[in-house]
């Protein structure tokens, strides 16, 4: 049943109030309607302007994360790696010792001076001359190959020792093995180059006479 319709069926209708009570709920339909309108609509622009934020924070993030990348590329392309200089402390160290204890080559040296001087002394020669081609000579090219070794660890542990202060600066300094297997290398290389200058102009030791050896 209608509720606008009259209980009492005998009472007459009152077009007006039927008028006004239509207008009214029409009303009330419109402004529910209108504010779930409103209510929808702010929602979807708050959904909007938050998932247009949330990209753009995104792809902030992703723009500074690779250049964060980028940065520590570039830091670590740019700073030196210590290695050449550790490498070369090491072989500074085995040359010296090399050059005191001797090599391959300088073995190879004075015998081939041994075997000249055996040629040349064997149609004849005094006692002095066979002292100095057989002898000295190979005393002098195994002194002259032992400076050769001395020589170069002193420079490869001077490289080793000064390679910092040149090219790109480095965050971290030279590690304490190097600066020390570098320095041992140059000490070894001047104590060979000291033993072979005197080896080869027989400062040391001199070369046998003819009357001792006689």
């Amino acid at each position: 049943m209608n509720p606008r319709t009259p209980t009492n069926p005998t009472a007459p209708a009152d077009p007006e109030a039927f008028a006004a009570a239509d207008a009214a709920d029409a009303a009330d339909t419109s402004d529910a309607e209108e504010t779930v309108t409103k209510k929808a609509t702010a929602e979807e622009a708050s959904y909007d302007l938050d998932k247009a934020t949330g990209e753009a924070l995104t792809e902030d993030g992703a723009e500074d994360e690779d250049l964060d990348l980028d940065g520590l590329d570039d830091d670590s392309a740019e700073e030196p790696s210590g290695l050449g200089a550790a490498a070369a402390a090491v072989v500074a160290a085995g040359l010296g010792v090399v050059a005191l204890t001797g090599s391959w080559t300088g073995k190879v040296a004075a015998e081939r001076e041994t075997l000249i001087g055996q040629i040349k002394t064997s149609g004849g020669g005094t006692a002095a001359q066979q002292i100095s081609e057989i002898y000295g000579d190979a005393w002098h090219s195994t002194a002259l190959v032992n400076g050769l070794f001395a020589l170069l660890a002193l420079l490869v542990g001077i490289f080793a020792l000064v390679r910092p202060a040149f090219g790109a600066p480095s965050a971290q300094p030279q590690p304490g093995w190097v600066r020390a297997v570098a320095t041992a290398g140059i000490a070894l290389g001047v104590l060979g180059l000291l033993i072979s200058v005197g080896m080869y102009f027989d400062l040391i030791v001199p070369l046998p006479t003819a009357t001792a050896a006689q």
